[in-house]
């Protein structure tokens, strides 16, 4: 006997590919869509797959047919999205969608939004709760768009419940925009050096696919209307991630913290970098849902280190991660500034 029938919209994307497996795992009969209607190596031959492209007009509601139990939405943004679940509410019983922790200010107003203002860098309570004020719901940002989802979704909380999960920094195999290529590429270029900003010290609570299809998982089972943040079970340092990522390719490499902000061209920067610390409370996750992560962020880096060198043993970084290249640009890998910023500091010692 199943549980019921699950859907889940971008299924063949990072987190996708993990939800449609524990899904399946737990008894559901999961239907897989995605814009090209292909699967996975690992999924279960019963994953029924579906073409779906959820921006053409009507194309949900006619693939949906008689609906489903619950629908999971890795690919929701913004009030469109929000209108089109909700506008579905009486073919689905319950819906589980990714949210962003970017949705979070901080008591001055600062966000992930303000980060390159002077003096923008957020600086939230450690940990924080779900409570915690939130940027205003607009079409500007990522995060603004995701704030108009939850708002107007959990508006319609009594027609359709709905779980969100406000995510940390994703990381795992298949992630469009690696935080992790940082460290990967830099060993493999045969770097034996690097500067971290602020003593290395940055958090940026990282979230492995697999506790997020964990969160997902349990969410179907408990349907309500509630925000939930989604984090490991730690938040490890910038320093604490370069030299997790070393040991797994068993390499050295030594680190020269830089006391304060980065320097010019982008020395002392990595995707993990703030002034301040960003870690979410998990409390409520654990109550409400009973939440247990499956893996923790060393434990769960091999698979993701072995996954990055062989994309890039396949191809030049810019054409295998296109979303990493516009969102942080060539400076990430742009080693002549650094190589200069650790003469005049070798001088110096």
């Amino acid at each position: 006997m199943t549980k019921g029938s699950a859907w889940v919209l971008g299924a063949t994307g990072q987190i996708g590919r993990v939800a449609v497996r524990a899904l399946v795992e737990d008894g559901w009969e999961v239907t897989a869509a995605s814009r090209g209607g292909g699967g996975d190596d690992r999924w279960d031959d019963a994953v029924r797959t579906v073409a779906l492209d959820r921006n053409e007009e009507g194309a949900l509601a006619a693939a949906l047919g008689d609906g489903c139990d619950v629908l999971v939405d890795m690919v929701a943004y913004g009030a469109d999205h929000a209108g089109q679940l909700t506008g579905l509410a009486d073919r689905i019983g319950s819906a589980v969608v990714i949210s962003s922790g970017a949705v979070y200010e901080d008591d001055r107003g600062r966000s992930f939004d303000t980060q390159e203002e002077p003096d923008g860098s957020p600086c939230y309570p450690v940990p924080i709760p779900e409570s915690q004020r939130t940027v205003e719901p607009g079409d500007a940002t990522y995060g603004t768009r995701k704030i108009r989802l939850e708002r107007d979704l959990l508006a319609a909380g009594e027609a359709l419940p709905v779980t969100l999960l406000r995510a940390g920094a994703i990381h795992g195999p298949y992630c469009r925009t690696p935080r992790e290529l940082y460290f990967v590429k830099r060993l493999l270029d045969g770097r034996t050096r690097r500067v971290l900003a602020f003593d290395g010290r940055s958090r940026f609570h990282p979230v492995h696919v697999s506790n997020l299809a964990e969160l997902i998982r349990l969410a179907a089972l408990r349907p309500g209307s509630r925000v939930l943040n989604a984090g490991d079970p730690q938040a490890p340092t910038v320093l604490e991630i370069g030299t997790a990522i070393d040991a797994v390719l068993g390499r050295s490499t030594e680190t020269v913290l830089m006391a304060g902000a980065p320097g010019e061209d982008f020395v002392g920067v990595t995707p993990w970098t703030s002034a301040h610390s960003i870690v979410y409370d998990m409390t409520a996750a654990e109550r409400e849902l009973g939440y247990r992560p499956v893996t923790d962020y060393v434990e769960s880096l091999p698979e993701t280190v072995e996954w990055l060198a062989a994309q890039l043993a396949d191809g030049d970084w810019t054409e295998m991660f296109p979303a990493m290249l516009r969102t942080y640009g060539k400076k990430l890998f742009n080693y002549a500034p650094e190589d200069a910023w650790l003469e005049a500091y070798d001088r110096k010692a």
